[in-house]
């Protein structure tokens, strides 16, 4: 026996005396479920893939931009620490990595 079932319910409810009764008698057993459907676009099936699209945006760019602020501060570390050292030597070899005017 198939029956056809509206979304969200398990089964339509009739009550246990009509039910018998009509068993009794041989009527038969009409069931009315009335549904409603929601009138207009269903904007949840839009708005969610753009939410994600947004959210993957503003990510990138957060990355991006800690990126940036970090090569920034390490860039001015090495030159603070370059000028900070003065010349740099190896095996006799010296450099002179700034020269102060």
């Amino acid at each position: 026996m198939s029956q056809h079932l509206p979304p969200g319910q398990m089964a339509p409810h009739i009550p246990a005396h009509l039910y018998q009764h009509a068993q009794a008698t041989g009527q038969p057993v009409v069931i009315v479920v009335t549904s409603t459907t929601p009138a207009g676009f269903p904007w949840q099936k839009l708005l969610i893939p753009f939410a994600i699209a947004g959210a993957a945006a503003l990510g990138t760019w957060g990355v991006v931009a800690a990126l940036c602020w970090l090569m920034d501060v390490a860039s001015h570390t090495a030159t603070v620490i370059a000028g900070a050292a003065g010349p740099v030597g190896a095996g006799g070899i010296t450099i002179k990595l700034f020269s102060k005017k």
